[in-house]
């Protein structure tokens, strides 16, 4: 094609493009896409935010695409932009509040709709639920709804003291937390100071001995109050009211408690103090003033205790269940006690309490550890990510004080449950009435596991050792270097009992080449069988399942009728003749073959069969040929002209 033609077909390609594109159909379609709005698809959406009382202004406006993708579907909703970024675009940071020191969680974590719909709702600023029901979503009422109720709460709900998103203030309050209180409460006034005792309580921090939510006590004071506090006594600890320093204590530390709390009737004859306890330091773990905890103590339950025991807090998949129930004082005392670690009693009387049963189990055989009493050598009293709340995998705790038993047991081949770290589950932890602390004695141990191969077959054979459940007489329990998980190599092993055997073939010509590897189970199962002599098939099947070149000549060639059974001419393991036969070759043919008859002697020119082997000339397994003969025969032979290599009668 020349350059000219090139040059107009593409012209013309170019008008017909045109032509297309200001056709009516085309222009028709472009109209209908402009035309169109995601609400004619998003049915749902109409219905869900059409009647709500706030829309978001780009929803109510139909610009979905403000903050949507056309096309899009990563990231999620398709938005252009991910979190809080796309609420930025209108809403500036500053605005909001987020350079104040303190944000809102939600909001300082990207998460604007928790607590707003991104499109619309029934109630102010678009929150997804009203009022206080929108804090609740992640704050658990309870706190805020007992007996006696803020009525700055109750009434305005709680953006009266605190802000949404921001605050320089703690707990995003509105004001200082003082500052909040005296806009309602006027601290000059006659009943303020005489509920206080006269002391500027303003210049403190009023939730001391207030709940600023809700209380189950008047006055919304905490739950647990100190008695000079419930009796408006603070002179018995603090200066007094009209001193320069009226809230200075009178003593220091623990000397100004011991004044009313004596340590000897706390201690209760305890020698084994709690170091904040033994150093004097009470405000450690109390509150001097009031508390929602019972003994003013500062934080609820394990809270406490987990300040300064962080350890304790770590999670794990068992938790004691004292722990779990009661706490730490299910366990420990306090301030003092007898018993190491502050606990209740000594470590072993403490268990038994409640593990008597465990304990008071006569068992023939005891574990060390367990008959001393020393349950936390093994187990984490607290909890434990291993079973039974063992303090590491069992078999770790176990290596602790068996510690040549890793290199013992860690061999080639290594027992499952010792792989696995399973210790227990051969071995009692506490005690057995059996030895080694075995949780079974012989065959009963290991049917847990090998219930299967345990059971009876019925009939056939079943290897003595394993009849009479000796499972150990050929394995070793742990680990071992031979394979089948033996005490040693397979033939020694086999040997110890079937010294006979070994005995044979020490003076034997030919092995059997299993025999000789020492793969007895090369032919015979090592624990039953459904046939004599634990043999894994019969003959001459079991032979053949090795000897394969055998297997195909006896079926492309006529077989020599012995050759149903192998062990006709063979012996299995040794023999004093070659090829294992059972004895001299001539011998084993002269059981079926008659050598005196007439016509052997014709047929095989009166020779001796002494002198000629019978399997110089006959294959003794099988063969194409009538007579058993070999394939590659000598011409002469073949012919039957012996006489011409051989004198018939020779002298």
């Amino acid at each position: 094609m020349t350059w000219t033609m090139r040059r107009w077909t593409t012209l013309l390609g170019l008008a017909a493009a045109a032509l297309l594109a200001a056709a009516p159909g085309a222009a028709a379609a472009q109209r209908a896409m402009k035309g169109k709005d995601c609400t004619e698809c998003h049915k749902k959406f109409n219905e869900k935010y059409g009647s709500a009382k706030f829309v978001h202004g780009a929803v109510k406006q139909k610009r979905c695409e403000d903050c949507h993708l056309r096309h899009g579907i990563v990231p999620k909703l398709a938005l252009k932009q991910p979190g809080n970024q796309l609420c930025y675009a209108c809403h500036a940071k500053q605005t909001i509040g987020m350079d104040k020191p303190n944000v809102h969680p939600v909001l300082r974590n990207g998460n604007c709709t928790k607590c707003h719909d991104a499109h619309g709702s029934n109630q102010p600023h678009m929150l997804r639920a009203a009022g206080n029901e929108a804090c609740y979503e992640c704050h658990k009422r309870a706190p805020f709804e007992q007996k006696v109720v803020h009525p700055v709460l109750a009434k305005e709900g709680c953006k009266a003291c605190h802000l949404a998103h921001a605050s320089a203030q703690k707990a995003l309050l509105v004001a200082a937390p003082n500052q909040l209180c005296v806009k309602c409460h006027d601290a000059g006034k006659g009943n303020f100071k005489k509920a206080h005792g006269d002391y500027p309580v303003a210049t403190k921090s009023c939730t001391t001995c207030h709940a600023p939510h809700s209380s189950s006590e008047p006055k919304l004071l905490r739950a647990s109050l100190h008695n000079p506090v419930s009796s408006g006594s603070c002179d018995a600890c603090h200066q007094p009211a009209t001193s320069p320093k009226p809230f200075a204590v009178t003593e220091q530390g623990g000397k100004l408690c011991a004044s009313c709390h004596d340590d000897a009737a706390l201690a209760n004859g305890g020698t084994v103090l709690h170091a904040p306890f033994k150093k004097g330091e009470c405000l450690s773990c109390h509150d001097p003033h009031a508390s929602d905890s019972a003994k003013l103590v500062r934080a609820a339950g394990d809270q406490l205790c987990l300040r300064c025991h962080k350890k304790m807090a770590e999670p794990v998949a068992v938790k004691h269940k004292p722990l779990a129930t009661g706490g730490c004082a299910s366990c420990h005392k306090p301030h003092a006690s007898k018993a190491k670690s502050l606990l209740d009693t000594e470590a072993t009387a403490l268990c038994a309490s409640c593990h008597a049963k465990t304990v008071q189990q006569k068992r023939k055989t005891v574990h060390q550890p367990f008959a001393k009493g020393a349950c936390i050598a093994c187990h984490d009293p607290h909890g434990s990510n291993f079973s039974a709340m063992a303090k590491a995998r069992v078999d770790r705790v176990c290596y602790g004080c068996h510690q040549d038993a890793e290199t013992r047991f860690i061999k080639t081949h290594t027992h499952k449950p010792v792989l696995d770290g399973l210790c227990d589950s051969c071995h009692s932890g506490h005690g057995s009435d059996n030895p080694k602390l075995l949780r079974a004695t012989g065959a009963q141990l290991c049917q847990q596991c090998h219930g299967e191969l345990m059971k009876d077959p019925g009939s056939g054979s079943n290897h003595p050792p394993f009849a009479k459940g000796d499972c150990l007489g050929c394995h070793d329990a742990h680990g071992t270097n031979a394979t089948g998980m033996l005490v040693t190599d397979q033939k020694a092993v086999c040997l110890k009992c079937h010294a006979k055997q070994g005995q044979e073939a020490a003076g034997a010509k030919s092995l059997h080449a299993a025999f000789d590897a020492g793969d007895c189970s090369k032919c015979h199962s090592p624990h039953k069988s459904a046939l004599k002599s634990l043999l894994l098939a019969g003959s001459p099947d079991l032979c053949l399942s090795c000897h394969k070149q055998m297997k195909e000549k006896l079926a492309a060639e006529k077989p020599h009728q012995p050759v149903d059974d192998c062990l006709t001419c063979h012996k299995p393991h040794s023999s004093t003749e070659p090829w294992l036969t059972t004895q001299p070759v001539a011998e084993l043919c002269s059981q079926c073959h008659d050598f005196k008859a007439k016509e052997f002697a014709a047929a095989h020119l009166s020779i001796d069969p002494q002198r000629v082997r019978c399997v110089s000339c006959h294959d003794p397994h099988a063969s194409k040929d009538p007579k058993f003969f070999k394939a590659m025969v000598h011409a002469p032979f073949a012919a039957r002209q012996c006489d011409a290599c051989h004198l018939a009668n020779p002298k």
